[in-house]
């Protein structure tokens, strides 16, 4: 497959997934924190109650959700789109099953939000646990990804 783009735009494309992976990888921890504190206020009773709602942790956590599922399919299929284009061909190892594997989590994560408005909670209970595993993938992800990026950059 000839390619119109330079080899200097391919080879700083190598940057984009990985560096949209770790800002991403942040931003989940911020999404876990904000599905604790929806839990705490869930639990909680009273003053302590009405001072945790004011945080709107339930609404955050949905918004920072939807940002999370958008950016995390879109930065997979770029991920491999640029691998396809650098290499004429994907690399089929843990880091790309993995990475399909986290996609597929947080799309079934985020599908069990309308049960959970719905206050199912076998949905609650799903989604923190499919969350929880998505995150250690996604650590897990982070290490292996940089081993990549090594790897390009000593190619260079």
């Amino acid at each position: 497959m000839d390619s119109v783009l330079s080899p200097s735009v391919k080879y700083w494309l190598n940057f984009f997934h990985p560096v949209l992976m770790w800002l991403l990888l942040a931003i989940s921890l911020y999404a876990a924190y904000l599905g604790l504190q929806v839990q705490r206020t869930r639990n909680a009773q009273g003053e302590q109650k009405k001072e945790l709602i004011k945080g709107r942790y339930n609404i955050r956590h949905y918004q920072i959700g939807s940002i999370l599922l958008a950016l995390m399919v879109t930065g997979a299929v770029g991920g491999m789109a640029v691998t396809y284009i650098n290499n004429g061909k994907l690399f089929v190892g843990p880091h790309l099953l993995a990475g399909l594997g986290m996609t597929s989590l947080i799309a079934f994560s985020a599908a069990l939000s309308p049960y959970m408005q719905k206050g199912a909670n076998w949905a609650r209970a799903t989604h923190i646990l499919l969350n929880f595993t998505l995150l250690g993938l996604f650590v897990w992800q982070a290490f292996s990804g940089v081993q990549i990026v090594q790897r390009i950059l000593t190619q260079a």
